[in-house]
């Protein structure tokens, strides 16, 4: 018997994925685990391994295409036996019909687990964004996604159309819903985000003049999710930047001292990127304000402290997620970095692995930069860049109070932070913390 392989649920709150590449034609010869296909969704990338051994019978999804989970997108079977045909839903994951906009039925529930339910109410992030910050109520809107789900198109289609889109809620002796604005009401809650989250203004300029010689790519998913947070976090968040010197020649030392030691006891190497992180780490239990979010008029202050690492890929920018960072000791930091960084670059991490972070750290200088200033990563308030350590003359203030010059291994390191809830005075002092740690703390090795 075929065996089929369907899409896989990577997510609660993911109710479809892309197909990217198949590793495999129809005909080969697979092995169970052996990668098979390579996946994107609206948080991960992923390479997916085959359920079972045997030869691929059919692929029946092709690259680039979008299909919700649970979708047969191949098959798996003895060499003799013959392709069953084309694609179909599992009988366990029906693909619902397009729901009609004119529907009178009440407002969606959020929680319907339903296949129906996921991709019409939990359309993606930026989508369910979009109809917050704009009033808008996916169900009444007439999707052209998988099984009627909307997508990001529709939403922009529908905000064109203006106050008029929305029709009023159907009532019932059991419930009278409420008229929900078209258009973004300036005084509502903003979550943290701009009401002009996805919908682009047009060009100034066309991006190349006719005739000029040039290659058209067309964006990879990563791509385009990058560029959409990148642009929704700017008109979000007031950004503004401190920069600190940090002598990092004290953590030198103690990492040439004890790294062989240390790789014995666990595991793993010794960079710098840990003890950077351990004093971000106290530096956010001592100014908690950079582990804080806003929340329309409140500010939301975390209680964990989840440590984002931004990890650059050849195809993109991923953030995986240290979770209790500040639980953990240098060894634990360095295995748990270790691990998410080799994962991201072998499409192996799981969407929660990407998820929940609440200060971001990303490191521009491992290729040499002097310092950079990073977007903040939403709905975060804070994300500090850390440029190249390197060795240069400084002068150095003795305990008798005389000055000499000593080579020393510095690095700039920069704090982005949220205007709206960081003062100036506030990211100074955090980063003073940070850079006394870094220049002060034994971090347990002595």
């Amino acid at each position: 018997m075929a065996f089929d392989v369907v899409m896989p649920q990577m997510g609660e709150s993911i109710a479809e994925a892309t197909v990217l590449k198949w590793h495999k034609k129809a005909g080969d010869v697979i092995a169970k685990d052996e990668t098979l296909y390579e996946i994107s969704t609206d948080k991960v990338d992923a390479e997916i391994p085959a359920p079972a051994a045997g030869t691929l019978l059919e692929i029946l999804v092709e690259v680039n295409a979008t299909v919700p989970v649970g979708t047969v997108v191949a098959r798996i079977g003895a060499a003799s036996e013959k392709p069953a045909g084309a694609a179909a839903p599992t009988a366990s994951a029906p693909v619902a019909a397009p729901v009609s906009a004119a529907a009178t039925a009440p407002l969606a529930d959020e929680d319907d687990n339903s296949l129906e339910g996921r991709l019409r109410t939990k359309s993606s992030p930026l989508v369910r964004e979009m109809a917050k910050q704009h009033g808008v109520d996916l169900a009444r809107i007439q999707g052209t996604g998988q099984a009627g789900r909307v997508t990001k198109e529709d939403m922009e289609a529908h905000l064109a159309k203006g106050p008029t889109a929305v029709s009023p809620a159907p009532s019932s002796p059991a419930t009278i819903a409420p008229v929900l604005p078209a258009v973004h009401d300036p005084s509502a809650p903003t979550l943290g985000i701009s009401p002009a989250l996805s919908v682009a203004p047009a060009p100034a300029m066309p991006a190349f003049a006719a005739g000029e010689r040039v290659k058209v790519e067309p964006m990879s998913r990563m791509r385009k999710i990058i560029a959409d947070n990148m642009v929704a976090s700017r008109r979000t968040s007031a950004h503004a930047y401190t920069i600190f010197e940090i002598d990092m020649t004290h953590v030198a030392q103690l990492r040439n001292k004890h790294k062989k030691a240390f790789e014995a006891q666990f595991g793993t190497k010794l960079s710098f990127m840990p003890f950077v992180m351990m004093a971000a780490c106290k530096a956010l239990r001592a100014y908690p304000i950079a582990n804080a979010s806003v929340d329309g008029d409140n500010i939301v202050y975390k209680q964990d402290i989840n440590l984002g690492i931004a990890v650059s890929l050849d195809w993109g920018l991923i953030v995986p997620v240290v979770k209790n960072a500040d639980m953990m000791n240098l060894g634990g930091l360095a295995r748990s970095l270790n691990d998410l960084a080799e994962r991201a670059r072998t499409k192996q991490l799981k969407p929660d692995e990407i998820s929940g972070g609440t200060f971001t750290i990303t490191n521009p200088g491992v290729y040499g930069d002097t310092f950079g200033l990073p977007i903040i990563n939403q709905p975060q308030a804070a994300i500090q860049g850390v440029g190249a350590i390197v060795k240069r003359p400084v002068v150095i203030t003795g305990p008798d109070g005389t000055d000499f010059i000593a080579i020393r291994q510095m690095m700039f390191s920069s704090l982005g932070f949220d205007h709206r809830i960081v003062d100036g005075a506030t990211a100074d002092l955090f980063m003073a913390f940070a850079k006394k740690e870094l220049e002060n703390s034994t971090f347990g090795l002595e």
